[in-house]
Order: structure tokens, then C-alpha cells, then sequence
């Protein structure tokens, strides 16, 4: 399973995530203790969002702890969003295309977690997107497949809810031609403005997701597993919910898949 961790508030050096904090994404790269796989070595990527609507990317295929070149990167910008990503292949080969985030137009994508069955579902999903999205296809990995049907789906205009058809319509897929049906999935994204996050899963093992407060001014990071040792900084945000960072602070929603089309609200505000 892979780690990763997102930014948005006031400008922050990427460091502060990446490289810094005693249990920083590096560290969990090499040791991570919230997650089945303790080692994330199929390496790494970084995405950021600066004067330009499109995010600056960043990827390489060495583990995250022996690349000099990140620690520099992230010592050296400053950004208000970013999202961090190390990766432990599940699907798909190791090299610089499957590495996390992806990004397409404004958006940017990182994912952790995996499709039961991927490589029989995946000629099917792969006809379901149109020319333009298939043409933006240059990896194999199951996330780049998901965030590209959520493009399809309407993700600039209803990112949560095309998220939510994205994973009904690989669930039903799977029930339809192997008869069962398993999806972890606990991803970030954004449009450059907003910062998005869901934890979900069809059984009870979602990928954890955490929230905590980062600097002075109301920023928030969303991690994988706590980047400290204070426990009381650090919020687990629970399976089956939905995170939005935007203007108005931090906000939780309720989550779960839709079918594509389907009229009924795919989100529902947490109390």
C-alpha cells in the first residue's frame, strides 16, 4: 500500500510534509506503520500548484529516501497546494508513468489502495473511457484508470460525486463478470483551488486518512498515517467519508459509489 500526504493553506515549503517532520512521507517511504506494506520503494512524485492553473509534477522511480533531487525540490518551493505521493506497486510496473500524482488539464490525482481483480476488469474500463480521455492514458496502473473515468464522469463540475460513480461502476463491474466485488480506495485531488479527499472501501480495511492542522493560518494536510508523534494533532477521518479543504476551512461529508446517472445525492454533509 502506498503513502501520501496533501497540503492547502498559506504557502508552505513542500519540505514540511516530504522531508521534515520526524515521521515525514520519506520516513514512511522507508517505514511506514499504519500500512501493510512498511516499505513504499517503487518510487515517488510530487505535484504542486503555483501562478499557473496547471500543477508542476515532479516523479522519478527511485525510493523517495535516495533521490537528492526531492529533498532539494521540496527544500526550495513554496506552494499553497500540493499533494506527495510514495509509492508500493500493486498494479502496474515500476516506472516514471505509473508513478503518483497523475494529472490531467488543472486536476491532479494520487491514490492509495486497489481494484480486486484489475487485470481481468481493466480492457473493459479502458473501452469505457471516449478518445480524449484514453489518449491521456500513459501508465497501466488502476489509480490513472480511476481518475481518468472520474474525468469522463464530470469531475471539473462534480468532483465528489463523479468519484462516487467512478467506484459504483467498477463495483458493478466487477460483480457482473467475476461475481464479487472488493475496492480500497483513499485518494486525494485537486483543481488547483479546493483540496479533496475520500476513504472508502467495500469491506471494513479501508486505506487510513488522516487531517491535521499545519502552520499558524488555518492550513490542513491530509496524510496517510500522523507526520508526528502527538496524537491529539491528528484526526482519523473515518471510512465511507469524504474531505473538502476550500475557502470555508476544512468540511466532512458523508460518502459512498453511485451508479453513473444515478439521480440520488452521492453526498450527504457529516455532523
Amino acid at each position: 500500500m502506498c503513502r501520501w500526504a496533501a497540503y492547502r493553506g498559506e504557502p508552505l515549503f513542500i519540505e514540511e510534509l516530504v522531508s521534515s517532520p520526524a515521521h515525514s512521507l520519506i520516513e514512511q517511504s522507508v517505514c511506514a506503520t499504519r500500512a501493510k506494506t512498511s516499505t513504499n520503494a517503487d518510487g515517488f512524485g510530487l505535484a504542486w500548484y503555483g501562478d499557473r492553473p496547471q500543477p508542476g509534477r515532479f516523479r522519478d522511480v527511485l525510493p523517495a529516501w535516495s533521490d537528492c533531487n526531492l529533498k532539494s525540490i521540496a527544500h526550495q518551493i513554496s506552494t499553497p497546494l500540493f499533494l506527495a505521493h510514495v509509492r508500493a506497486a500493486t498494479h502496474g510496473a515500476t516506472r516514471r508513468d505509473n508513478c503518483h500524482p497523475f494529472v490531467h488539464d488543472t486536476w491532479s490525482f494520487m491514490h492509495n489502495g486497489q481494484i480486486d481483480h484489475f487485470e481481468r476488469l481493466r480492457r473493459t474500463m479502458e473501452q469505457r473511457l471516449d478518445d480524449a480521455h484514453f489518449g491521456a492514458r500513459y501508465g497501466s496502473t488502476d489509480s490513472e484508470l480511476m481518475f481518468l473515468l472520474a474525468m469522463q464522469f464530470g469531475m471539473k463540475e462534480r468532483p465528489l460525486e463523479a468519484m462516487a460513480e467512478v467506484i459504483g461502476y467498477v463495483e458493478k463491474l466487477s460483480l457482473d463478470m467475476i461475481g464479487s466485488a472488493r475496492v480500497r480506495f483513499t485518494a486525494a485531488f485537486s483543481d488547483g483551488k479546493s483540496l479533496y479527499a475520500v476513504r472508502y472501501s467495500t469491506d471494513a480495511f479501508a486505506p487510513t486518512l488522516y487531517a491535521g492542522p499545519m502552520g499558524l493560518d488555518g492550513g490542513y494536510c491530509l496524510v496517510s498515517e500522523p507526520l508526528t508523534d502527538d496524537s491529539e494533532a491528528w484526526v482519523e477521518i473515518p471510512a465511507g467519508s469524504a474531505v473538502i479543504l476550500s475557502d470555508d476551512g476544512l468540511n466532512v461529508a458523508n460518502f459512498g459509489p453511485l451508479q453513473p446517472d444515478e439521480t440520488k445525492p452521492a453526498l450527504e454533509m457529516a455532523v
